[in-house]
């Protein structure tokens, strides 16, 4: 390793690929490696790609095979999704609990170590970013189709759960006591998008912040595992951990898209009594990825961050709307009543182990920590990338913070609302399908269509752009860690997790969606296993204040 700010070939990859070479002092990994050596760069049929030829070349047949058969043979395939969820959460929820653990007390404890002092992209590293965008884009980072879908659908489902001390409660419930079964509920739920999923999306994007702006390799997962593999990473060890990348990337994005598919069916059947089937959720998904196609072909990135950008509005409109017109006073002492209740129940929603609440461990804590992993590398890098020149304190202080309240603020409002609602007699939201319960619930405050029709272009757009952001990620890993590499690339990627969600849909609906997450989740817990040993080495090796 070198102290200085490198060699030829680092400088080149630094260049080149719009990787900036650290600032001040920083601990450069001396390899002969170049980004894009091994990449195979042609210009047939009209298209130019440089890809890597063995990563893009198995990820991309073993997908296509996949979505062939599960599309040729649907009625054959919903037993094996059934099957492999039930076998992988029966048997190892206690895996993606403790790792899920692990991964938020090693960015806890890293607060407080004199690691924390090393700053992302050298010791003299300027911020890319004032704090107040640093934190809006964490927040949008935050936010997506999973809070539109669950939003009231957990809440609601927890309260109704654990007021009848149904097998499916949280902690076992609190049977016949309103005002216990709501905060468990909110705890539950909560501690679903709090700290664990931050504390997971932390790791990921420090260790590819760390090994990308300090060390000078290439913005890839398989950068992170230098201190361990050396120049091995380079060969087939890097070239699995980045094809499981893709994998564990493709399959929560399609998790996602599916659940926002089947949402957005739902509510155009709510307010345009539109027929609310599979044939309307295909054309969502093929409608939806052929904007995110347009996007990607026109080059539109500034479009598609001035969409995100309205739609941060939108969601922020939203929510207030939700809490002046909604139980307002409920919602505010809620929140600091929920936070506590979250924090008092989080060593036991978090225990892996000698849990009686089986059925809520497996079916909705295991999917969503393999949900979170799957989803770590695509917002992981997001974050490192906005992220240059904040110090690691700085940094793991924000992202476990900053999301988690945003996350606790939304699923206070929606989820308080709704058990509110219930409470004064109104059961339409409990008896509402899983997507179409937001929309029950804002059928009860005034400005319904309008609200409504908000909800649903939320969801549309953050489709359409974490589409096109999810293609660019999966791009980048398949291209060698190049962040620059040819649009063909990323269209090909943006119809592949669109025929992955169209292929989970038609294969099993929400269960196919959470066994293929679970699955690719599984391999990729280990991977994130070890890169929790690497990231500790490689900040031990830089300098700091």
């Amino acid at each position: 390793m070198s102290q200085t700010p490198g060699n030829n070939d680092n400088e080149k990859n630094q260049g080149s690929e719009g990787i900036p070479a650290p600032s001040g002092k920083a601990n450069l990994i001396d390899t002969d490696y170049v980004i894009g050596q091994d990449n195979i760069q042609t210009n047939r049929f009209g298209f130019n790609v440089d890809l890597h030829g063995k990563v893009f070349t198995i990820s991309s047949l073993v997908i296509l095979l996949f979505v062939i058969v599960t599309l040729a043979l649907p009625g054959q395939m919903e037993p094996i999704f059934n099957g492999a969820k039930s076998f992988l959460t029966d048997h190892l929820s206690w895996l993606f609990l403790l790792a899920a653990n692990i991964f938020v007390i090693l960015a806890i404890v890293l607060i407080f170590t004199p690691l924390s002092r090393v700053r992302i992209g050298g010791m003299h590293a300027k911020p890319d970013f004032s704090y107040t965008g640093w934190f809006a884009m964490l927040f949008a980072a935050g936010m997506g189709i999973g809070l539109m879908f669950y939003g009231v659908a957990e809440p609601i489902t927890h309260y109704g759960t654990s007021i009848t001390g149904d097998s499916w409660a949280p902690l076992g419930g609190a049977a016949g006591d309103s005002a216990q079964s709501q905060s468990l509920a909110m705890a539950a739920t909560i501690f679903h998008w709090g700290l664990h999923p931050w504390g997971i999306y932390a790791i990921v994007a420090l260790s590819l912040a760390l090994f990308s702006y300090n060390k000078g390799l290439p913005l890839t997962m398989r950068s992170i595992f230098y201190p361990i593999l050396g120049e091995r990473i380079w060969g087939w060890p890097g070239h699995i951990i980045d094809i499981l990348a893709v994998f564990a990337t493709l399959f929560g994005l399609a998790t996602s898209l599916g659940l926002g598919a089947s949402q957005a069916s739902a509510g155009l059947n709510y307010l345009f009594g539109t027929p609310n089937t599979d044939v309307t959720m295909v054309i969502l998904i093929i409608g939806i990825s052929l904007v995110a196609l347009a996007s990607v072909m026109l080059g539109v990135d500034k479009g598609v961050q001035r969409l995100s950008q309205i739609n941060m509005v939108l969601a922020f409109l939203l929510l207030m709307f939700v809490i002046i017109v909604g139980p307002t006073m409920l919602i505010a002492t809620g929140f600091i009543e929920n936070m506590g209740s979250y924090l008092k129940n989080l060593p036991a929603l978090s225990m892996p182990f000698g849990r009686e609440d089986t059925n809520f461990v497996h079916g909705w804590t295991a999917f969503y920590w393999a949900w979170w992993i799957s989803w770590s590398p695509f917002v992981g890098m997001f974050i490192a990338r906005v992220s240059r020149g904040r110090t690691v304190r700085e940094f793991l202080i924000a992202v476990l913070l900053v999301p988690t309240v945003v996350s606790v603020l939304w699923m206070t409002a929606f989820g308080d609302t709704a058990i509110s609602q219930l409470t004064n007699g109104f059961e339409g939201v409990k008896d509402a399908a899983l997507e179409l319960q937001l929309f029950t619930m804002l059928g009860q405050l005034p400005l319904t269509s309008i609200t409504s029709f908000i909800g649903i272009i939320l969801v549309m757009v953050f489709f359409i752009t974490s589409s096109d952001s999810g293609s660019l990620v999966i791009d980048s890993i398949t291209a060698g860690g190049k962040v620059d590499a040819p649009k063909p690339q990323r269209m090909f990627w943006a119809l592949i997790e669109g025929a992955i969600a169209i292929a989970l849909l038609l294969g099993g609906g929400l269960t196919a969606l959470q066994a293929a997450v679970i699955a690719t989740g599984l391999p990729f817990t280990i991977v994130l296993l070890a890169a929790c040993y690497a990231i500790i080495q490689g900040l031990r090796s830089e300098p700091r204040y």
